[in-house]
C-alpha cells in the first residue's frame, strides 16, 4: 500500500494527511489547505492584496481558525457614539503573533466607513471607530471573523480580572526574587566574611559566579517591568520612577560583572535586594489599590448576565424565556421572581414586592414596590413576582451612571495634587543630576570606584516620587469608594477637597428640607366654583415638573383634565397656558402681579394670612382676573432638624434659600433650627445670592432638588442634589445623595475633611522623607540596600495612612 504524504496548510501551517487536502489555483500557483475555512481566508487575504502577511508572521501557532457563531446583538450594549462616529472595544480570539495585528488593522482599514482600528497585542483587544451610515456593526464583525479572528464582547469583569492579573504577576515575580535573593545572601555572606578573614581565590571566584547566576534572573525576569518601562521612557525621552530603580540596580549588577573579571568586590546582593524590596512594596500597594477599586468591581458584579423576557405580554401570555441581557431593548417586558437581580432600569406594570437597594443607596431596609414604581438595575427582588417594562438600558441605567461617576471621581485630581504633580515632573531629572554629582564628588575624593558607585546608587534608589505621587490619588480613591458604598455619589476627586473646606451651606426648601410631596389643603374661590377652579388649575399644572404642580393634579385622571395649549413654565414663579384661546395663569402673587392680574386689598390680606401660617399659596387667574387661592402645605422632613444641628456642630453656617413665600419659609426654618433665611427668591437670584456669599469669603455648598435650583447648584463651590432630584438638578450637582436622607450631608463633610487631612499628612511625610533621606544618601551614610528598604517603606507609610480612612466612623444619629 502506497504511503500517504504529509502536507502543510498554506494558511494555518497545520500538517495533515494528503487524503484530506483541498487544492486551489491562485495566479497560476497551486495552493493546498487543510479545510475550506483556511482556503476562504487565504483567498480573502490574497484578493485584498495583503499577501505580505504570510511573510511577516513569526511565532505562528499552527491550526485552523476557531469556529464560533457571531451575533451583532451581543455587542450592541458596548457601542458608544461620539460626534456621529460609533466606537466599540472587542476581544479577539485567534491572535497568534504580532503579524496578526498588522493584518487585522490593515484589512479593516480597507473597508469604506471604518475610521480607525487599533489592536492591543498584549490583551488581544481591538478598538474600532466607524461611520454607522456607511458600514454596519454586523459587517465589521463578520469581516473580522472572515479572517479567522472571532470577536467577543468585552465583559465588565475584565477590570477585576486585570487587577487580579497584575497582583498575580507581582506575586510571582516577588516570590522568584525572594527565593533567589535568599540563596544569594548565603554566598554573599561568605564573600563578606572572606573579605575580612581571607578566602581562597578559587572559592572566591566560584562564589562570585554563583552569585552572578542567582542575581541574573532577579535582574532580568523579576526586574523586567522596570527594564521595560525604562526603555519606553527612554524612547519617549522622559524619566520615571522605574528608571531610577532600574539604573540603580543595573549599575550595581554591571559593576559586579566587570569586577569578576577585572578584580574587585561584587555587589550582586545590592542589585537583587533593591528589586526584591521594591517588588514587595508594590505588591502590598497593589493589594490596597485592588481593595479601593473594588467599589467599581462590586458594582459591575451586580448586573446579571441573563433576564426573563415575556414575549407575548400584549397577547396576555405570561410565560417567559431566558435571554442574554445584551439583547434587551427599551420597552421590552421582563419578569423578576424572588431572588432575581434586576438587569436594567424598569418601571413596575404588575405585581408588588420589596427590593433590596442597599448596593446602590446604602439603605439596608427593603423598599416596597408596586405599580408605576421605579426599579433600578443591580437591585434584588425579595419576595414577590414583578412584571417590569424596561425604561433604560446599557450606559443609560442609574447603575452605569454610578459606575461612570465613581470612575470619574477617582480619575479627577484634587487641586492640592497639583503641587505634587509639579514636583514629580522635575523630580527624576533632578535626582539623576544629584546622583551624578555625588558620583563625581566621591570618586574625586576617594580615588576609587566603590564608594562613588555605592553612594550614587543610594541616591537613585532612596529618592521616592512614588510617595508624592500616591499621597493624593490613593486617598481620593479610597474616600470615593467609601462614599459610594454609603449612597453618596461624588462626581470628582476635586469635589472632596472643596467640600472639606466648606463653611457655609444653603438649602432649598421644597423637596429638600420638606418631604417634597405637598398636598392641597384648602381653596379660596372668587366668582367660580371650587371644583371648576381646581380642575382648571390641575389641567394647567399637568405638564409641570414642580412638586406643587403635581399636588394640584392629585385626584384627577388624565382623561378628566383639559388639554392646555402654549404651556410655559417660569421656574420658581409659576406657569401659564391657554384653553380655547383664554389665557390661564397659576403661581406666586408676585408672578400674577407681573402679568397684570388684578388683586384687591381683601384678596391680598387673605393671601398674607394664609402665607404667615406657613402655607404655600398658589394664585389662579383667567386672563387678568384672579379666581382664587389654592393653599398647599408640605411637611418638614423628619431628619431636617438633626441634620442642621449636626452641620452647625461641624462649624457650618446653615442658610435657607427658597423661592417660596416668607411665611412658609420662616415656619420651616424655625422648625429646622435655621436662623438665616432668604425667601421669595427667583432661580437667577438664587445663583446671584450664592455669588454674594462666596464674595463674602465663604466656601459654599448648595443643596437642592429641582430645576429652579440648577443655577445655584452650578454657581456654588459644590452642589449637592438629593435622591429625588430632577435630572437637571442631578446633572448640575457635584454630589448626588442616592437616597432621600439629609443625614448623609454631615457624613460627606466629615469624610471629606478627614480625607483632606490624610492627604496633607501624606504630602508632609513624602516631602520630609525626601528632604532628609537624599542628603543622607549623598553623604554616604546609607547603604543601597537600606536605601531600597527606606524607599519601599516610605510608599507603604502613605498607603497605610490612606487606608485609615476605612476606620472613619459615621456621625451618631438620634432616632
Amino acid at each position: 500500500m502506497e504511503k500517504m504524504a504529509i502536507l502543510k496548510c498554506d494558511h494555518c501551517l497545520l500538517t495533515f494527511h494528503e487524503r484530506g487536502a483541498i487544492y486551489d489555483d491562485l495566479d497560476g500557483q497551486q495552493r493546498v489547505f487543510c479545510c475550506h475555512g483556511c482556503r476562504g481566508i487565504y483567498r480573502l487575504i490574497h484578493t485584498a492584496g495583503l499577501d505580505e502577511f504570510y511573510g511577516r508572521r513569526t511565532g505562528w501557532k499552527p491550526g485552523p481558525p476557531e469556529d464560533m457563531e457571531i451575533t451583532a446583538e451581543a455587542f450592541l450594549g458596548s457601542v458608544h457614539t461620539v460626534g456621529g462616529e460609533a466606537e466599540i472595544d472587542v476581544n479577539l480570539v485567534g491572535i497568534r503573533c504580532a503579524s496578526c495585528i498588522w493584518l487585522i488593522e490593515r484589512f479593516l482599514t480597507l473597508c469604506n466607513g471604518i475610521v480607525h482600528v487599533s489592536v492591543n497585542y498584549a490583551i488581544h483587544r481591538a478598538r474600532i471607530r466607524w461611520l454607522p451610515e456607511k458600514i454596519s456593526l454586523d459587517t465589521i464583525l463578520k469581516r473580522m471573523a472572515s479572517l479567522g479572528y472571532t470577536p467577543r464582547p468585552c465583559l465588565a469583569s475584565a477590570l477585576e480580572e486585570q487587577l487580579k492579573g497584575e497582583k498575580k504577576d507581582l506575586l510571582i515575580r516577588l516570590g522568584t526574587a525572594s527565593f533567589f535573593s535568599m540563596q544569594l545572601m548565603l554566598f554573599t555572606t561568605a564573600l563578606y566574611a572572606g573579605f575580612f578573614q581571607g578566602i581562597d581565590p578559587l572559592y572566591k571566584r566560584m562564589f562570585e559566579l554563583i552569585a552572578w547566576a542567582l542575581a541574573t534572573p532577579v535582574m532580568f525576569y523579576c526586574g523586567y517591568p522596570f527594564l521595560r518601562n525604562t526603555l519606553r521612557a527612554t524612547k519617549n525621552r522622559t524619566f520615571t520612577m522605574d528608571t531610577l530603580i532600574f539604573i540603580g540596580s543595573f549599575s550595581a549588577y554591571a559593576y559586579s560583572v566587570i569586577a569578576i573579571f577585572l578584580g574587585g568586590e561584587v555587589y550582586f546582593d545590592t542589585a537583587a535586594m533593591i528589586i526584591t524590596l521594591i517588588l514587595l512594596g508594590r505588591f502590598i500597594e497593589s493589594g490596597a489599590k485592588a481593595r479601593a477599586t473594588g467599589a467599581i468591581s462590586s458594582l459591575i458584579s451586580l448586573l446579571p448576565k441573563e433576564a426573563r423576557l415575556i414575549k407575548g405580554f400584549q397577547d396576555n401570555e405570561n410565560s417567559s424565556v431566558t435571554v442574554p441581557v445584551s439583547t434587551l431593548r427599551k420597552g421590552d417586558i421582563i419578569e423578576a421572581i424572588p431572588g432575581d437581580k434586576i438587569p436594567v432600569d424598569c418601571v413596575v406594570i404588575g405585581g408588588t414586592s420589596e427590593m433590596n437597594e442597599s448596593m446602590l443607596t446604602g439603605e439596608a431596609m427593603p423598599v416596597h414596590k408596586s405599580e408605576r414604581s421605579e426599579v433600578l438595575a443591580g437591585t434584588m427582588n425579595l419576595n414577590g413576582r414583578l412584571v417590569l417594562e424596561i425604561t433604560r438600558i446599557g450606559d443609560d441605567t442609574v447603575l452605569s451612571q454610578i459606575i461612570k461617576a465613581v470612575g470619574d471621581a477617582q480619575a479627577r485630581k484634587a487641586p492640592i495634587q497639583n503641587i505634587a504633580d509639579r514636583i514629580v515632573r522635575r523630580f527624576v531629572p533632578v535626582i539623576f543630576f544629584i546622583a551624578g554629582v555625588t558620583f563625581l564628588f566621591w570618586f574625586v575624593r576617594e580615588g576609587t570606584m566603590k564608594p562613588a558607585l555605592m553612594n550614587a546608587i543610594s541616591v537613585l534608589v532612596i529618592a521616592c516620587p512614588c510617595a508624592l505621587g500616591l499621597a493624593t490619588p490613593l486617598a481620593i480613591l479610597i474616600s470615593s469608594t467609601i462614599l459610594s458604598s454609603r449612597g453618596i455619589l461624588m462626581k470628582g476627586g476635586d469635589v472632596i477637597e472643596t467640600v472639606a473646606r466648606t463653611d457655609f451651606i444653603s438649602f432649598d426648601k421644597t423637596g429638600t428640607l420638606t418631604i417634597g410631596k405637598p398636598s392641597l389643603m384648602n381653596i379660596l374661590n372668587y366668582g367660580i366654583d371650587k371644583r371648576e377652579l381646581h380642575l382648571l388649575a390641575a389641567s394647567l399644572e399637568r405638564d409641570s415638573e414642580h412638586p406643587l404642580g403635581k399636588a394640584l393634579c392629585k385626584g384627577f385622571h388624565d382623561s378628566e383634565l383639559f388639554c392646555i395649549d402654549s404651556f410655559r413654565a417660569w421656574p420658581g414663579q409659576g406657569v401659564e397656558g391657554s384653553l380655547d384661546g383664554t389665557c390661564l395663569l397659576a403661581g406666586s402673587i408676585s408672578f400674577l402681579r407681573a402679568h397684570q392680574v388684578i388683586i384687591d386689598g381683601t384678596q391680598a390680606e387673605e393671601h398674607a394670612a394664609l402665607s404667615s401660617a406657613g402655607n404655600t399659596v398658589i394664585g389662579f387667574a383667567i386672563e387678568k382676573d384672579l379666581k382664587g387661592w389654592l393653599v398647599v402645605s408640605d411637611d418638614m422632613r423628619g431628619d431636617a432638624h438633626e441634620t442642621v444641628a449636626s452641620l452647625e456642630r461641624l462649624g457650618l453656617t446653615v442658610h435657607l434659600l427658597t423661592g417660596d413665600n416668607r411665611g412658609a419659609a420662616e415656619m420651616i426654618a424655625r422648625r429646622a433650627g435655621i436662623s438665616l433665611i432668604d425667601a421669595e427668591v427667583l432661580p437667577v437670584q438664587k445663583a446671584r445670592r450664592i455669588t454674594e456669599i462666596k464674595e463674602a469669603g465663604y466656601t459654599v455648598i448648595m443643596t437642592g432638588d429641582g430645576i429652579n435650583d440648577a443655577p445655584a447648584l452650578v454657581e456654588a463651590n459644590a452642589g449637592v442634589a438629593i435622591g429625588s432630584a430632577t435630572d437637571i438638578a442631578m446633572e448640575s450637582a457635584d454630589v448626588v445623595l442616592m437616597r432621600n436622607d439629609l443625614r448623609l450631608l454631615p457624613e460627606l463633610i466629615m469624610l471629606s475633611r478627614k480625607t483632606l487631612s490624610v492627604i496633607k499628612q501624606n504630602l508632609f511625610w513624602a516631602f520630609s522623607y525626601n528632604l532628609l533621606a537624599i542628603p543622607l544618601a549623598v553623604s554616604g551614610k546609607i547603604h543601597p540596600i537600606i536605601s531600597a528598604a527606606f524607599m519601599a517603606v516610605s510608599s507603604l507609610i502613605v498607603v497605610g495612612n490612606s487606608l485609615r480612612l476605612y476606620n472613619v466612623r459615621r456621625p451618631e444619629r438620634h432616632l
